[in-house]
């Protein structure tokens, strides 16, 4: 799908195209969407990616929703994709609400511990203001900085991505809008990569290469 796309096709008619022709349903469509690309989005996308050593000192922006229902969905033993432009993304998602899980709070753990070793500067979360317990995952991410002795910052806003774009630091987030105007850092699929070994992972980019 990522040629078709490269070749100049839309989403929707790729969709289709693939989709029809392998009888996909509508949630391996869903993962299609997510995981591809055309060459120029992955090209512009991957030279925007800091490497984990550049995050040291810097100001990062965390989508927090993006970040920690990846994070969730990989620790509950749910798909993960790691999608054509390097994120790592699944088929969950905010609906208008969010609800904590048993994963929350050790998924939490692990983005303190790494950002830890990482040591930027400034952490400042970024959750959408509008989604019902918002307030609550603020406070939930405010006793779990309290509690790792780490100073972060969360603010609830109607347009999180809007934000993330305008502030032009480093953002965390695997939002293709988002990571095609600034600079970005894989920190979930880094986190996947050496901390979460139950991960299930299906990787895009190995069926693409027929691995």
């Amino acid at each position: 799908m990522n040629e078709l796309l490269t070749k100049g096709y839309a989403i929707n008619a790729s969709l289709n195209l693939v989709g029809n022709h392998y009888r996909l349903n509508k949630r391996q469509q869903d993962a299609l969407r997510r995981a591809c690309a055309s060459k120029i989005q992955i090209n512009h996308i991957v030279s925007k990616e800091i490497d984990e050593s550049d995050v040291k000192g810097k100001t990062i922006l965390i989508d927090g929703f993006n970040l920690i229902i990846s994070l969730e969905s990989a620790l509950s033993g749910g798909y993960v994709f790691k999608c054509a432009d390097g994120t790592y993304r699944d088929l969950s998602g905010v609906h208008g609400t969010y609800k904590r899980v048993k994963q929350t709070n050790q998924a939490l753990k692990l983005i303190g511990e790494t950002l830890r070793l990482l040591e930027p500067q400034k952490v400042v979360w970024i959750l959408d203001k509008p989604v019902s317990n918002s307030g609550r995952l603020k406070t939930l991410i405010l006793e779990m900085a309290a509690e790792l002795d780490s100073s972060w910052e969360v603010i609830l806003d109607n347009n999180p991505d809007a934000y993330i774009v305008a502030k032009d630091e480093v953002a965390i987030s695997a939002d293709g809008w988002i990571i095609e105007q600034v600079n970005w850092f894989n920190l979930a699929g880094f986190i996947i990569e050496n901390k979460i070994n139950e991960a299930e992972v299906f990787d895009f980019n190995k069926i693409a290469n027929g691995k």
